[in-house]
């Protein structure tokens, strides 16, 4: 959700909340507005505390998590997807890698991802 959607949506409640209901509403209203954030915190510790047990840059396929990346996608959403955290390649430059040796390297921007490019392991020469 938008930042401003849900800030709005809070304001909203405590004014209705205090229009309605007087000091009871607006406490009801902050009451509800807390336990939201502490909903959002507690996935986002959830999520960390599980992409930080997996091994640093390791996906399983890295061209299905290169066909399911799309531009502007937040990196909660990239995390959740690879379920770990990238290896950084430098400034908001990140990369994860699968067993057969292709990597996906991602570019955030502002907290959201701007470019990725997936990177293919070369072929063995064949047996003579």
């Amino acid at each position: 959700m938008n930042a401003w959607i849900g800030s709005a949506l809070a304001l909203l409640g405590l004014v209705l909340g205090g229009l309605l209901m007087g000091w009871q509403g607006v406490l009801f209203a902050a009451t509800v507005v807390v336990f939201w954030l502490l909903l959002q915190m507690s996935r986002l510790l959830r999520l960390m505390k599980q992409a930080g047990a997996a091994p640093l840059g390791q996906v399983s396929n890295a061209v299905m998590l290169a066909s399911q990346l799309h531009a502007g996608m937040k990196l909660v959403d990239l995390i959740t997807l690879t379920g770990s955290l990238g290896q950084a390649q430098g400034t908001d430059a990140y990369r994860w890698h699968d067993a057969a040796g292709d990597a996906v390297e991602v570019v955030l921007r502002k907290g959201k991802l701007a470019e990725w490019r997936l990177v293919r392991a070369t072929a063995p020469a064949p047996a003579p």
